[in-house]
């Protein structure tokens, strides 16, 4: 969510590609299937410069995290340990707090403008405190949209749709390595993609049951560091599958774990995208994302509940996330900078 907020912030409030009612369109689209953040990354891609944008801004989107986790898996299976990263991240956990509630508000305003809209974001606020799969969230609140009278038709100020193109041919290096255990890891990991509904710490109980108590390709203890590590990047959970790839088949592993496991959620949400613009203007529609709307709102909002025990966890914890807040918010300092705070904080032992 905090991902999510760093987005809003970037291509709704400071660029204004995207009205916040697109935006949160594209989040609440984004999560049926498969990670809810690299989904928005596509559907934001999408709706500037059509399919090689959309692929594009997921694909830059992951470089990062799969970068540092290919680097770490590198350490860890050479080494068995984790790198002492944990006191400049645990810095980084109130200012997350902070960037999920700055968009919580900002998202509000534009949106909680009714009592019905009000009592909707409640009601996902309280099933997502209470960990309810975000899909029946969605499902629910839209199906109570739908009851609701015509709502007004929105003019937003971004592009009318994306650009038309077509995919440049895809030059694949060859992989070194055997074949037959990179089929076998893609389409392990494609099955699980399958199934990746509800996103977040949804996959990894997934994950556990195939690689450690079905295939044996990660042991216990592997598999909790594996968890691990994923958290130490700025990207997805989902960047467990990379971990696994890498122990599995190396680079070439990562990168095709990493692939398989979203790539039905990327064609799920291509085809979403491509008929976002086509249907949303339908008065049934529109009501049904009427009610979405301030599901997401709440649902975000509730990411800040579930985490602000083990993000914050003292008062110190407490200051740092408001004066974080305050920067976000009145002094407008960029999200990098913030975060850069908290972890020089976290790491200079401010936090107990």
């Amino acid at each position: 969510m905090a991902v999510i907020a760093l987005m809003e912030r970037e291509f709704v409030q400071k660029r204004k590609l995207l009205t916040g009612e697109e935006f949160l369109h594209g989040v609440g689209l984004g999560q049926i299937l498969g990670s809810f953040a690299v989904n928005a990354a596509f559907f934001i891609g999408y709706r500037l410069f059509g399919t090689v944008g959309g692929m594009l801004s997921a694909s830059v989107f992951l470089i990062p995290s799969l970068a540092l986790v290919i680097a770490l898996s590198h350490f860890y299976f050479l080494y068995h340990s984790i790198p002492a990263l944990q006191g400049a991240v645990a810095g980084l956990g109130p200012v997350v707090i902070a960037l999920i509630l700055d968009a919580s508000w900002s998202f509000g305003r534009q949106v909680l403008r009714s009592p019905t809209a009000v009592c909707i974001a409640g009601a996902a606020l309280v099933a997502g405190a209470l960990k309810t799969n975000a899909v029946w969230v969605i499902l629910a609140a839209g199906t109570v949209g739908l009851l609701l009278p015509n709502v007004r038709r929105s003019h937003p100020n971004s592009p009318s749709g994306p650009s038309t193109g077509t995919l440049p041919a895809l030059h694949i290096p060859a992989i070194i390595g055997p074949l037959s255990l990179l089929g076998s890891t893609a389409i392990t990991f494609l099955k699980m993609g399958l199934v990746f509904f509800g996103g977040g710490f949804v996959l990894v109980p997934v994950l556990h049951h195939r690689l450690v108590t079905q295939l044996g390709w990660l042991n216990p203890r592997e598999f909790l560091d594996g968890v691990a590590i994923s958290n130490l990047t700025p990207g997805p959970i989902a960047v467990l599958a990379t971990f696994a790839g890498y122990h599995v088949a190396g680079v070439a592993g990562a990168l095709v774990a990493t692939a398989a496991l979203l790539a039905p959620a990327m064609g799920l949400m291509w085809l979403m995208s491509g008929q976002y613009e086509r249907y949303r203007g339908d008065p049934r529609v529109q009501r049904f994302l009427a009610g979405v709307n301030p599901a997401v709102t709440g649902l975000i909002l509730s990411a800040a509940v579930l985490l602000e025990g083990s993000a914050i966890g003292s008062w110190r914890g407490w200051i740092l996330c408001g004066v974080a807040l305050l920067l976000l918010r009145k002094l407008r300092w960029h999200p990098a900078f913030v975060l850069a705070v908290g972890s020089v904080a976290g790491y200079a032992g401010v936090l107990p």
